[in-house]
């Protein structure tokens, strides 16, 4: 009887009898690169607060010329760009026919 390896079929697998000699292929996983945009810091409301001015308008007496307030500042969010790398297709193994020849069916 003549076996996959005398037949000329080396790390494969050939049903008995020796008709076609299959080896596993293998394929690699797909990536593709991803751009995608994150927050990098949220935006605010900063309140700046500005006192009374006062001048002296006379020797003894000083009056308020300015009252006090609040000015605010709109700080806008800060964004970037990240690349993130995700699977498209994963790995997988098959098995293919071989061209050999094959000792018992004289192919």
């Amino acid at each position: 009887m003549t076996t996959a390896a005398s037949a000329g079929c080396y790390n494969c697998y050939a049903p008995p009898p020796c008709q076609t000699c299959y080896q596993q292929q293998y394929v690699a996983p797909q990536y593709r690169t991803v751009d995608e945009t994150v927050m990098v810091s949220p935006g605010a409301t900063v309140a700046h607060r500005t006192p009374a001015q006062y001048r002296t308008v006379m020797v003894p007496q000083t009056v308020m010329v300015a009252p006090p307030g609040v000015q605010y500042e709109r700080i806008p969010p800060q964004y970037a760009t990240r690349q993130r790398t995700e699977m498209v297709s994963p790995g997988y193994s098959y098995y293919a026919p071989v061209q050999m020849g094959c000792a018992s069916c004289g192919y």
